[in-house]
């Protein structure tokens, strides 16, 4: 990838993950704000006999999804970046799936409270 020899790069890259890790976590949170409002909803203004999902509830799956999607496809692309980097690019026993572990963690996490908003109601 690059020719610096410089352990900068794979930070820099390590960076990155976390930025959509974070935006992958952002993403998810909005998500379950946008599921629970409609639950809020459905609680002020209750109508005999609608007891479905509603369109919050299939938004914020959706934005809960998208984050999966993000996080599970930025682990792709640092073990794509890291397959690039030289030896020399890579401090000596820097533990390189740290980060990987953490967003694959946040991924599993979140397929469980897809279960959990589905297993609802």
């Amino acid at each position: 990838m690059s020719d610096l020899n410089d352990p900068r790069v794979f930070f820099a890259a390590e960076r990155t993950l976390m930025a959509w890790n974070r935006t992958g976590l952002t993403l998810m949170a909005f998500g379950f704000v946008l599921e629970r409002f409609g639950l809020f909803l459905h609680m002020l203004r209750p109508v005999a006999g609608q007891t479905g999902r509603d369109l919050s509830f299939w938004i914020g799956v959706a934005f809960i999804m998208l984050a999966l999607l993000v996080m599970s496809f930025s682990i792709v692309q640092f073990r794509r970046v890291l397959r690039t980097l030289k030896p020399v690019e890579i401090p000596a026993r820097y533990c390189t799936w740290s980060g990987m572990a953490m967003n694959l963690s946040v991924v599993v996490l979140g397929l469980a409270l897809l279960v959990y908003l589905f297993s609802e109601l």
